[in-house]
């Protein structure tokens, strides 16, 4: 059974639907982009890993139904090996479709000069401010430099249990902390859970420097749960909420939805449409 709230999954996802229903009826889109009260003010996005089974045509379309705005493009969809024309042409079909890209990732990087540059230069092309990395922790020094260099934040991302170097938003902040305050983190809140932490809290601990969030939901806490719908599983979503309220955090929320689903839109659709329903009923709250 969930640990979300008081209020039931089906009252959300039919508050969810009733406001979707709405912005129909009143001429906006399912999820009305251009209403940032809808989300409480968040930036609620896709990781387009989402999609990685997908081609950047049909990726498109299935951001377009969703109604957000922003997205953070995996390069699946937008590769490395690629000119900055080729990149800038490829960021401005998401524009033309009414989404914002602000992050890249994850991104992989060498403890190597090089191969760092390459990931900066990549967003510096599409005009990102933000990369979402995995980066070595030997590298700081040089990731350090990069980001007083480019002016481009790193949001390091935790993977859970099998991450030998940033398991969780702690084992990032214990190497950063010391170094520019652009480099930061991005907490990946299943990952988080299934390494034993608590991603409600760790919003809160380290907020002065959370650029970038993976946002899902896990079937149980243990370290190999599977992932699933948002509001099927054990994660305490509202007071994950409550707590990007309270720091009035301004950067990406990015649903990933990483369930084995032959047609993830469907299982985002509903990550979305829960998660506006609890924010709804958190309105005059927080």
């Amino acid at each position: 059974m969930s640990r979300n709230a008081s209020v039931s999954r089906r009252e959300l996802l039919i508050a969810g639907a009733g406001l979707a229903a709405a912005g129909r009826a009143s001429g906006a889109t399912p999820f009305d982009p251009g209403g940032s009260d809808t989300w409480h003010g968040l930036k609620l996005s896709v990781a387009s890993y989402t999609f990685h089974a997908y081609t950047l045509d049909q990726t498109l379309k299935f951001l377009v139904r969703t109604g957000l705005q922003y997205v953070s493009i995996k390069d699946v969809h937008l590769p490395f090996n690629t000119t900055p024309d080729q990149r800038r042409a490829i960021a401005q079909r998401f524009k033309d479709a009414g989404i914002t890209p602000l992050s890249c990732g994850n991104v992989g990087m060498k403890n190597e000069e090089a191969d760092i540059r390459r990931a900066f230069e990549y967003a510096k092309d599409i005009g990102l401010p933000t990369i979402v990395c995995a980066p070595q922790p030997e590298s700081v020094p040089i990731l350090d430099r990069m980001v007083k260099e480019y002016d481009i934040r790193l949001a390091i991302h935790n993977h859970g249990p099998e991450d030998k170097h940033f398991p969780t938003p702690e084992s990032i902040w214990s190497v950063v902390k010391r170094y520019d305050k652009r480099i930061g983190l991005c907490i990946d809140v299943g990952h988080a859970a299934r390494a034993g932490a608590d991603p409600a809290a760790d919003i809160l601990r380290y907020r002065e420097r959370v650029y970038d969030m993976h946002f899902k939901d896990i079937a149980e806490l243990t370290p190999h749960a599977a992932a699933i719908e948002v509001g099927r599983g054990v994660l305490n979503i509202q007071a994950m909420l409550e707590s990007l309220i309270k720091i009035r955090y301004t950067h990406l929320v990015s649903f990933e939805y990483e369930k084995n689903d032959p047609e993830p839109i469907t299982g985002l659709m509903e990550s979305m449409g829960y998660v506006r329903g609890v924010l709804h009923g958190l309105k005059g709250r927080v």
